[in-house]
């Protein structure tokens, strides 16, 4: 059944105003389907595929969107939409229009000019090919430019991946186990999660393998004291308080009361109780110096330029200036040096960004080393041989779509050396006052 003609219509109009980059993508199209409510369930999926698909495309799409008559809007959603649906289900369009897509449809995206062809802006295909070279910048091109598949973390709490993974194909949802990530089950198809009894009884939570995986180098233990720095909506809080088996003490500290306002349903699905939730004003907030040099392991997962999650957010590529990238380093460095004042001796520091670049990642680990004298880096391979997931990596995790099919993500781990008794004595001071 072919789709109306007024859906390009609609597809048209919120593509203008998300191109316009002044929010988030997502953000735009929950308020334009809010404002029009009479669009049925398909019709929004093949609106929302076919945005995400023109910011997936953006390069190449605009190349041929310019070129040759019509309006350029038009032909940019006509591409957008005819790679979501097919041109065959889009009712209302003119036989030349049709020709136009098909022909560019049978276009060899390899035989392209290489920055056009990684749909990436000019100074970010710049940058990348200077820190991974040109070849491996297009694999993690076309692995970014993919849409992410539905990875789920099973509560521990509460169930086991083998008896979730069952339970879901009765639904009738096909999943397989995540290959490093132990909890983790891929859906193999995008189905309505929120009436499953499983969801609303807390037995899974949707989360990136990536993101388990850098919960779980954490290494939270049983009895901790821990902190989940920046926990926004508490992804990995959640799984953190699993891996402590509800015991213990769970911090999760954010500068935004709407951020961790989403933190609070979760929680109560979840089944934990170990977890407290804290508004910060900052990374030198008093509420954090009165625990200084208590915490036995804290997460850092850090603000940064999303550019790891283009799977799932294409439009932070066009949104993100390189500008930026100078001012979030100073924001990182800031954080981590906060944090990094709640280690006890031999307590772990984990910094996590869900970019590539190394400016955000490597630098800053560098940097922090560099300036803390009393912290030592712990390489990778062994933090992930203590937590048996079969990763092969060096002296830092780095996850790539094209790679391990996940987001991109980076982590360092750092240990405090033993504290003397006279550092101690001074690190409790400093928390007093």
């Amino acid at each position: 059944m072919r789709l109306p003609p007024a859906i390009l219509a609609n597809a048209e109009e919120v593509l203008r105003e998300i191109l316009r980059f002044s929010a988030p993508a997502d953000t735009t199209l929950s308020r334009y389907f809010k404002d029009h409510p009479r669009l049925g369930g398909r019709e929004r999926g093949a609106i929302a595929e076919c945005i995400y698909n023109v910011l997936r495309n953006k390069s190449f799409y605009t190349d041929f969107s310019e070129a040759g008559g019509g309006a350029t809007m038009r032909r940019l959603t006509l591409l957008g939409m005819s790679d979501a649906v097919g041109v065959e289900s889009l009712g209302g369009l003119t036989e030349e229009e049709v020709a136009w897509v098909e022909r560019i449809m049978q276009i060899d995206r390899k035989l392209m000019h290489k920055s056009s062809r990684s749909n990436m802006p000019k100074w970010l295909f710049d940058k990348l090919v200077e820190q991974m070279g040109e070849e491996e910048t297009l694999l993690l091109a076309d692995g970014m430019n993919k849409p992410a598949p539905l990875d789920l973390r099973v509560n521990a709490l509460k169930d086991n991946r083998e008896d979730v993974a069952a339970k879901l194909l009765e639904a009738p949802i096909r999943s397989t186990p995540t290959p490093f990530a132990p909890l983790g089950l891929r859906v193999l198809q995008k189905p309505a999660l929120q009436n499953l009894p499983l969801f609303k009884q807390g037995h899974i939570e949707v989360q990136d393998e990536g993101s388990q995986i850098l919960s779980a180098i954490v290494g939270a233990k049983r009895g901790e004291m821990v902190v989940d720095f920046c926990a926004g909506a508490g992804g990995k809080t959640l799984a953190l308080g699993a891996t402590m088996r509800n015991t213990g003490r769970l911090y999760a500290f954010d500068v935004s009361e709407k951020r961790l306002s989403k933190l609070k349903p979760r929680l109560a699905r979840s089944g934990l109780s170990n977890v407290h939730p804290v508004l910060i004003a900052h990374e030198r907030d008093a509420k954090i110096k009165r625990l200084a040099g208590k915490i036995d392991r804290v997460l850092v997962d850090a603000p940064c330029s999303g550019l790891g999650t283009l799977r799932r957010n294409p439009d932070v590529k066009w949104r993100q200036q390189p500008g930026a990238i100078a001012e979030l380093q100073q924001k990182q460095a800031a954080i981590l040096d906060g944090a990094a004042r709640l280690l006890k001796g031999g307590g772990r520091l984990v910094y996590a960004t869900c970019s590539f670049l190394d400016d955000e990642n490597d630098f800053i680990a560098q940097q922090f080393i560099e300036t803390h004298p009393d912290f030592e880096l712990v390489p990778m391979s062994k933090v992930l041989a203590e937590q048996k997931i079969a990763l092969e990596m060096g002296d830092y995790l780095k996850l790539l779509p094209h790679k391990h099919e996940t987001d991109g993500f980076f982590a360092a781990v750092f240990e405090r050396k033993p504290m003397a008794k006279k550092a101690a004595k001074e690190e409790a001071q400093d928390s007093d006052e």
